[in-house]
């Protein structure tokens, strides 16, 4: 299957290599300079482009790849869209609740695909978690962390903004690493009832923070940071056990059951490559025709919910965007 790429940045470099063996050939690249655009095309294959009407004029690949700063999903997807491209689009789906929906309404009205390249539902881990939900019992507490110190952050200390840390941007942790935590929520249990976004902000952008999501019998607790670091444990505790993960939200690695009675087991289905199931599922999806897009709607929907909820807690603690 044929890919058109947007964007010329890290996650494209690291998932790049990779689309070759899932059977997805780069058929174009587009960047902010013919230099960059250059630069990963001499990587990855395809046509190097400035101009990003341009290249969807010109491309052959009925799917194209967003993968620009936040604050850009909502504009390049629509334009994707409404060039007749389907569209995977890095996570965030848009700045807000708002753009989201815009984008949905477009890809349905216009019977397109359009995924958001969130890893957390797809990885066969998560899964095999819900398969495994309902032998912990009533579920009590969900505790989500994921806390990564930002290899940008000593720059932000130093006064440089750079677009993780800008909020005319869409950045801030709660924006990057607070998602996955969220999606692994929302994918397990659904839309809160509640959201609370206790944040650290400096300079009008949470580098940290803390989520409260109310479930009515019991809370999920998400914590991100992108301004110190933890060990990274998931945990979801039920009256009858717990399941547990030591891997990020988005890796969603072996997942361990331990019951009350002292019975453990481990499950780990996932591949090597993080992204792979994501890719696999898309090109599965796409190639099914009308069933395909009946399954893809409903992974829109999941991403709908989980934007619902992150500018709910984004709004709770004061942190606005120009795209509001």
């Amino acid at each position: 299957m044929k890919v058109a790429v947007v964007g010329t940045g890290m996650i494209v470099r690291m998932v790049g290599p990779h689309l070759a063996s899932w059977g997805w050939e780069v058929s174009d690249v587009a960047g902010t300079s013919l230099q960059k655009a250059q630069a990963v095309t001499q990587e990855l294959g395809g046509e190097p482009h400035v101009d990003l009407g341009r290249m969807l004029a010109l491309t052959c690949a009925e799917v194209v790849y967003v993968a620009t700063p936040n604050h850009l999903h909502h504009e390049h997807v629509l334009r994707c869209l409404r060039a007749g491209k389907s569209v995977i689009v890095e996570k965030p789906l848009a700045s807000n609740a708002r753009e989201a929906e815009d984008l949905a309404r477009e890809a349905r009205e216009r019977g397109l695909f359009l995924w958001e390249a969130t890893t957390v539902y797809h990885q066969p881990n998560f899964k095999a978690l819900r398969e495994l939900l309902p032998r912990i019992g009533s579920v009590r507490l969900a505790l989500l962390n994921y806390s990564q110190y930002s290899s940008r952050y000593d720059a932000f200390r130093r006064g440089e903004v750079l677009p993780v840390f800008d909020p005319k941007k869409s950045g801030g942790a709660l924006m990057d690493l607070g998602l996955y935590c969220l999606a692994f929520a929302v994918g397990l249990f659904g839309e809160p009832s509640g959201v609370c976004y206790e944040a650290n902000v400096q300079r009008g952008i949470d580098t940290s923070g803390v989520a409260l999501l109310d479930y009515g019998d019991f809370k999920a607790v998400c914590a991100c940071a992108k301004d110190s670091a933890a060990p990274l444990v998931q945990t979801i505790q039920g009256d009858d056990g717990y399941l547990s993960l030591r891997t990020p939200p988005s890796q969603v690695g072996p997942v361990t059951l331990r019951l009350n009675d002292g019975r453990e087991e481990t499950v780990d289905r996932n591949p090597q490559i993080q992204w792979e199931s994501e890719f696999l599922e898309f090109a599965e999806d796409y190639a099914a025709g009308n069933a395909g897009l009946s399954r893809s709607r409903e992974a829109l929907e999941l991403s709908l919910a989980v934007s619902r909820v992150q500018t709910r807690a984004r709004q709770s603690a004061g942190i606005v965007f120009p795209a509001d």
